[in-house]
């Protein structure tokens, strides 16, 4: 595998998650595209892994754990709010207004 298209799919990938982040009013679309950034992440880990040796798999698997329990509590939050507002636009959102 080629470091350089690696690493431009990776920033590809990167790129189209921070434009779904900053356009998107979705929650639940938002959550993916923030999933899809450590993706991208990994996948730059892992390209790079190959030039300088395994510790860039071993950070990997920090990566995914750190989204797997971003995920479950992405969505336990995503969940109660939908409860509460009985909607997941983001602008309908004032939770934190008193």
């Amino acid at each position: 595998m080629l470091l350089g298209p690696a690493l431009a799919v990776s920033a590809i990938l990167f790129s189209l998650g921070v434009a779904g982040v900053l356009l998107r009013r979705n929650a639940i679309i938002i959550f993916m595209c923030v999933e899809l950034m450590l993706n991208a992440a990994n996948l730059a880990f892992v390209a790079l892994a190959q030039q300088l040796g395994p510790d860039g798999q071993v950070i990997v698997f920090f990566v995914m754990a750190v989204a797997a329990a971003e995920a479950a509590v992405g969505l336990a939050i995503v969940l109660a709010i939908y409860r509460h507002k009985q909607t997941l636009d983001i602008q309908n959102l004032n939770l934190l207004r008193g």
